[in-house]
């Protein structure tokens, strides 16, 4: 018998599902209540070798976009984040944690401003609209929080460059990395940023208007033949090495950024304002009593990891893997996870509990691996 997912308005499909459906799409996950493509019949091992040598088109549109735009949307997006928005450019991209009163983190979106009064954040996996909205309502702002039709798809890999030249033209070489500018497609212009969810170089296009989902696919898809184009997803393997956390993974609303390594997106000054910087400022004069590393672990290749796995140092609870893969480059398990202050030095040894019930010896590493 075959699973299939019962695709509706609450779980929603996207302008370019045709496409993926038709090339074998034989994963999906569930993502902002958005399908997220997930496996296309290949091994993780090989989707990991093809992302780090050719070319690869993903369908990211569960990456939705809370748009804040009016006069208070640049109020709004600072009070909803510790990172230093106020000198940010008009065509900048910032990686900004979001934080509640308790500094807990709600996710951790890509801002993009579109204007001075006009900002997209690019979100993770939790619902973050409700929380714009409450805010402004409550702060009586003069802002119109939507969810807006746009719907991203991710070029990744080393040909990425020549892939995107060979559609938009030579002006792509002009964006920097985490920057975006609009460039044309079929006289609609688009909103391109170099950016994406994988250490291999690559950008991102914001597609905002969904009839022409099918079109943009097949013009990157046909170009990329020549570069051994492929469709593809964000990589468990890459992911791990590159250190490239995953909210409800490596963190949750349980977490601060500080724990996470995100202190360098943090800003303390006494004139800026944000939702729970005072319990913020108190975990920074404490110090975190933990920290996401890496770890690396022996034996064979490890069991998938559904849900966390205890870390153990002379027999004493060190801290837990959330997510766990075999890496062929490296030769050894790979893990993400949390570690207590005591335990998490590079070169930590640590004993990993398996999902399958078996102990590995491992070693605590800082990220990206190398």
């Amino acid at each position: 018998m075959t699973t299939r997912l019962a695709v509706s308005r609450r779980l929603r499909s996207t302008p370019y599902t045709p496409r993926v459906e038709a090339l074998g799409v034989s994963d999906y996950s569930i993502v902002n209540h958005t399908v997220l493509p997930k496996g296309f019949g290949r091994s993780v091992e090989e989707d990991y070798w093809h992302l780090r040598e050719h070319v690869q088109l993903w369908d990211v549109s569960c990456q939705r976009q809370v748009e804040l735009r009016g006069p208070d949307a640049a109020t709004l997006a600072q009070l909803m984040t510790p990172r230093d928005l106020r000198s940010a450019d008009v065509g900048q991209c910032l990686y900004a944690p979001l934080i509640d009163q308790n500094a807990g983190l709600i996710n951790d979106p890509v801002i993009l401003k579109l204007a001075q009064d006009h900002f997209w954040l690019s979100i993770a996996d939790s619902d973050v609209l409700l929380w714009a909205k409450a805010l402004a309502l409550g702060k009586s702002f003069t802002v119109d929080v939507i969810e807006p039709d746009v719907s991203p798809l991710a070029v990744q890999g080393p040909k990425a460059d020549v892939l995107m030249e060979r559609v938009f033209g030579t002006e792509v070489h002009d964006i920097k990395f985490f920057r975006f500018k609009y460039l044309d497609f079929e006289n609609h212009p688009l909103l391109i940023a170099r950016s994406g969810y994988s250490k291999q170089g690559g950008y991102e296009i914001y597609l905002n208007d969904s009839s022409l989902g099918l079109a943009l696919w097949d013009a990157l898809f046909d170009a990329g033949a020549e570069f051994n184009i492929a469709p593809g997803s964000p990589n468990i393997i890459e992911r791990v090495e590159g250190g490239l956390l995953s909210y409800g993974n490596e963190f949750t609303l349980s977490n601060n950024p500080l724990e996470c390594g995100f202190e360098s997106y943090c800003c303390f000054d006494a004139d800026l304002n944000y939702i729970g910087k005072d319990a913020l400022l108190k975990v920074k004069s404490d110090g975190p009593v933990q920290h996401i590393r890496g770890i690396k672990f022996d034996g064979d290749k490890c069991p998938p990891c559904a849900s966390v796995w205890p870390l153990h140092v002379s027999g004493k609870t060190a801290g837990h893997i959330s997510t766990a893969i075999w890496s062929p480059r490296l030769n050894c398990n790979v893990a993400l996870g949390m570690l207590n202050r005591a335990y998490w030095a590079p070169g930590q040894e640590v004993v990993v509990q398996c999902g399958d019930g078996t102990q590995r010896l491992g070693e605590v590493t800082l990220l990206p691996m190398d």
